[in-house]
């Protein structure tokens, strides 16, 4: 239902104020107050045509967010992006936050001490049964990526037969298999098809190339995803933004793809886009976690967890969901573990 009596000045300097509520980046709070100003100097005959034209982007103070926004606002409709902000205006993102933690039943993404993880897998099972996890998925990282010394297809195998003995030994919780499987450079995963038919919950992530261009991205991000084995799709930026102390690495700027056309591929093909908590990690940023809702994907809010302690960590993933609207009946994480295999097709 559309409002004809909607102004867009009012709407971009709502969308600001509910920003700078929410203790978002200033830049962003100040390009909807500049384009609000921007806007205010037209009158409503040259506002409305250069809508129609799609020349609002060529006035100073006006993006192609803020012009969407616009264009939405005289049509009578409420901007997508004032919508995903109003959705969580009225309660508190601790509270919000904590109800959805309190929901979760698992982790999708942990690693042990048979790739880059610091434990155990009975010790990162244990830790995940003491915060009250129902179960665990363990992706340990796939052969190409050598410097987290990578499964091979034999090391995957012996794995599978460990966990199936510990989960005799740990019922009823239990741990799911699965792997974290390397994007490679034409979109394909890192690993067999058998095997990965066999694994529980299946994680691709991009590990190389993060630099690559958006077109190049994007393509081998659509790949993976149409990939039938993918349930998951890990920390789709890339991006650090602190430096890990224990590794020496900095900072890392987010890859660059077509966030719109990558999230209405995985709504299309059931693919979760994950929520990582970690706090180098925070992956995806705000604006796009706001673009998977709006794009009706699932969600895993996983810790990426290398060690018992950072399986703690979802706090930090579930105060970002409820920040953006995250429906919790959308996060495949607050469901059981049957429902979760129903969904993944195991």
């Amino acid at each position: 239902m559309t409002d004809a009596t909607r102004d867009p000045v009012a709407d971009l300097r709502r969308i600001a104020f509910l920003l700078e509520r929410a203790h978002e980046a200033t830049y962003r709070v100040r390009a909807f107050r500049s384009a609000a100003a921007a806007v205010e100097k037209l009158d409503a005959d040259e506002l409305s045509e250069r809508a129609t034209a799609g020349t609002l982007k060529k006035l100073p103070g006006i993006g192609d967010v803020t012009a969407r926004c616009v264009a939405e606002s005289l049509a009578g409709e409420e901007p997508v992006y004032l919508r995903r902000l109003e959705a969580t205006a009225g309660t508190s993102v601790d509270e919000a936050g904590a109800e959805l933690r309190a929901l979760l039943r698992g982790d999708c993404h942990t690693h042990s001490d048979w790739s880059d993880g610091g434990s155990p897998i009975r010790e990162m099972a244990e830790a995940a049964r003491s915060i009250g996890h129902q179960y665990v998925v363990l992706t340990d990282h796939s052969p190409r990526l050598t410097v987290a010394n990578g499964l091979s297809a034999a090391r995957l195998r012996e794995q599978l037969d460990v966990v199936a003995e510990l989960n005799r030994e740990l019922a009823p919780f239990r741990i799911l298999t699965g792997i974290e499987v390397d994007i490679l450079d034409d979109g394909s995963l890192d690993q067999s098809d058998e095997l990965l038919a066999r694994l529980d919950v299946v994680v691709a992530s991009v590990h190389s190339k993060l630099r690559d261009p958006a077109d190049t991205m994007t393509k081998r991000m659509l790949a993976a995803i149409g990939n039938p084995h993918t349930d998951v799709l890990g920390h789709c930026t890339g991006r650090l933004v602190t430096g890990r102390e224990s590794t020496g690495q900095g900072k890392r700027p987010e890859s660059q793809f077509d966030a719109d056309a990558v999230f209405a591929a995985c709504a299309e093909r059931g693919v979760a886009v994950e929520i990582n908590s970690r706090p180098e990690r925070l992956d995806p940023p705000k604006r796009l976690l706001r673009l998977a809702v709006e794009a009706g994907c699932h969600f895993a809010i996983d810790t990426d967890a290398h060690a018992p302690g950072q399986l703690d960590w979802q706090p930090y993933g579930c105060a970002r969901a409820a920040q953006c609207g995250v429906d919790p009946a959308r996060v495949i994480n607050t469901w059981s573990a049957e429902d979760l295999l129903a969904w993944t097709g195991h």
